[in-house]
């Protein structure tokens, strides 16, 4: 069922994929049509999460069972394929991992496939880095199972694979080192991390900021500051077990500091060029020193949001930092009236919590 002179014409236009990541489903639709097959996904050896690329024709299957049933995790394809990989087999097939068909059935993974109208498996592994992958293609009953010539055929794929993956990282690498890079021309500081928050790249305005409250310790950001250390832990184990497809939290992390201003941390998601899957990439953190930091323009606030005088002074001593309480003594008012005055801040502005106003103020200034 294999159509090689097909599969090889796929192959070889492997480096448009490199160049738009966004693409890698339709390669893989494509290689369903030369070896017959109904869809195929990416999975990596030891993560697996929601958004890994993947042709639409298997998106049900991953999206309603795969998934939500937890069977990524006992995955026994991974768990007896990944080995045989590691040690040299450029392709696994079912055959592979069981001694029988009846005993395939039996799993689990196998069940459900079948209600959805899938059975044969096919694995063609490669790398990305030490990071080991593979271009899993799935057949339904009527397809059949893969035979050994169609493995043969399979295995020319392997090579190809690794060499675009591997491009496909520096490529990814190259598009965050120019987002970071044009940041750091406005004087913005920023930090690419990667799934388990270990740091891709960051520009020299970033490692201004680094110091006694910001610090990198084994290639990731750590904060002196408790409990903005907790919330950048929380934020870290999301990115780690969430996919693209959830967004990222909104609020910023703000770094309280004894003798001095914050340092208010903004999460932006990475821009479709630098997503890579092989690269990770999965969020810029936009650092932002509040000490020594520009006065905001107090008639600009008062006029985008229409405060008062008053208001907008308080709004503007709250982006900077400054407590509530600490801008009620500077102001010269009662601690009751600023928090009154917050009240209708927060109305105005359509924020409901201070750390969401310091990140809208942020943005307009």
């Amino acid at each position: 069922m294999v159509d090689l002179h097909r599969l090889d014409d796929v192959t070889a236009r492997l480096g448009d994929v490199v160049l738009d990541p966004s693409t890698w489903p339709s390669f893989m639709d494509e290689v369903c049509a030369a070896v017959g097959a109904t869809g195929a996904a990416m999975l990596q050896s030891d993560i697996r999460t929601e958004d890994i690329p993947r042709t639409d024709s298997i998106t049900e299957y991953f999206t309603k069972t795969y998934f939500p049933h937890n069977l990524h995790l006992t995955d026994i394809r991974a768990a007896r394929g990944v080995p045989l990989m590691h040690a040299g087999v450029d392709v696994i097939t079912d055959a592979d991992l069981f001694e029988s068909e009846t005993e395939m059935l039996r799993d689990p993974l196998y069940a459900t496939l079948g209600e959805f109208g899938l059975k044969w498996f096919a694995a063609i592994g490669f790398h990305s880095g030490p990071a080991l992958w593979a271009l899993t293609i799935q057949r339904s009953p009527r397809e059949g199972l893969f035979d050994a010539d169609e493995i043969k055929a399979l295995q020319r794929v392997s090579a190809p694979l690794t060499e675009a993956a591997t491009l496909s990282a520096v490529v990814g690498r190259s598009a965050l080192s120019g987002i970071t890079g044009a940041l750091d021309l406005i004087q913005v500081a920023a930090i690419a991390v990667g799934r388990f928050g270990t740091i891709i790249g960051m520009n020299s305005q970033a490692e201004r900021c680094l110091g006694y409250d910001l610090a990198i310790r084994n290639n990731r950001l750590t904060l002196l500051d408790r409990q903005a250390n907790a919330d950048l832990t929380r934020l870290i184990d999301q990115l780690a077990h969430s996919s693209d497809l959830h967004p990222l939290p909104s609020s910023p992390i703000v770094v309280r500091r004894i003798d001095k201003r914050p340092i208010v941390i903004q999460i932006q998601p990475v821009p479709p060029a630098a997503r890579s899957p092989f690269l990770g990439a999965r969020a810029i953190l936009l650092i932002r020193d509040l000490e020594g930091s520009a006065a905001f323009d107090q008639a600009l606030l008062a006029a985008t949001f229409e405060l008062t005088p008053a208001q907008a002074r308080l709004a503007a001593r709250l982006a900077r930092g400054d407590s509530v309480e600490a801008a009620a003594q500077a102001a010269g008012v009662a601690l009751a009236t600023a928090r009154n005055q917050l009240k209708t801040i927060f109305q105005k502005t359509g924020t409901h919590r201070q750390a969401e106003l310091v990140a809208l103020l942020h943005r307009v200034k």
